[in-house]
């Protein structure tokens, strides 16, 4: 029982030992690198729905069979290869949105959410037409003062994925 234990966690580093090791890193290196990245959230903007500080996976596969749709929560790839936002579409292309004292509204009308957002909200933003190619994104936090607020319309080419949790 002791040896088998001992050769666990101390192995020989043979041939087969060494090829093993590196098809799991190169696997893992392509999974966690290209198909489900780490993401750290740091800010307020997407409070109640996720918390200020914590870690969730960019999956990025999520738009490969299907399109953005008003609801969806992504993760945008702002400058580089570091910095993403982490939003919820309200706005497709085509649409024109607005906000009207707090009460966001997609072509006139007010839009219904489902999902909980954080309030009392007083933005104002005169009608914007969200270009062809682009989406509309905005944070559940609509409490917070629209000056401190990154939103507005966005590039699907952007777009890496949607959060795992």
């Amino acid at each position: 029982m002791m040896s088998k234990i001992k050769e666990f966690l101390f192995p020989k580093f043979d041939r087969r030992h060494i090829i093993r090791l590196v098809v799991i890193a190169a696997i893992a290196f392509f999974y966690f690198g290209f198909i489900c990245r780490p993401c750290f959230i740091q800010g307020e903007s997407m409070m109640p729905t996720y918390g200020r500080n914590g870690l969730t996976f960019c999956w990025h596969p999520a738009f490969w069979f299907r399109k953005p749709k008003v609801g969806d929560i992504v993760i945008i790839r702002m400058t580089g290869h570091k910095v993403f936002l982490l939003k919820r579409i309200v706005a497709l292309e085509g649409d024109t949105v607005a906000f009207a004292n707090g009460v966001l509204h997609v072509n006139g009308e007010p839009l219904k959410e489902s999902w909980k957002t954080l309030g009392p909200c007083d933005w104002n933003l005169e009608p914007r037409k969200v270009e062809e190619g682009c989406v509309y994104v905005v944070g559940d936090n609509r409490s917070m003062e629209m000056d401190a607020h990154i939103f507005g319309q966005v590039p699907k080419s952007r777009i890496l994925g949607v959060p795992t949790w």
